[in-house]
């Protein structure tokens, strides 16, 4: 697995997700038994494909992300460090199995 594809394409993804408010297609590359946290935001954790839905469905986000930095830290697994386009930053950790995502954990900076 290409990490540097997979990270791209996972903020493509999310992108696109918060401009047309439609996640659908985003929330198609999680595992059904995936878990998407958050470390700096009381909200979460988020376990199933379903119930991460649900999460993008209630509180959409609404701010866009631009990566700078990836890399690879464990097998299937990468650390992206990126700005939030309406200022902040951030890091996400995610971990893929059998090319789904199966962990995420976005956490916030000041």
């Amino acid at each position: 697995m290409d990490l540097t594809e997979a990270v791209r394409q996972h903020e493509e993804l999310f992108n696109d997700a918060v401009r047309s408010g439609d996640y659908d297609a985003f929330v198609e590359t999680f595992a059904e038994d995936a878990v998407m946290t958050f470390d700096g935001v009381p909200i979460g954790p988020f376990k199933g494909r379903h119930k991460i839905a649900a999460a993008y469905a209630n509180q959409p986000p609404t701010d866009t992300m631009s990566i700078w930095s990836i890399e690879e830290v464990a097998p299937e697994t990468a650390l992206a460090r990126f700005d939030w386009d309406n200022g902040g930053s951030g890091s996400m950790q995610v971990r893929w199995r059998d090319g789904e995502v199966s962990d995420l954990t976005i956490s916030y900076e000041s």
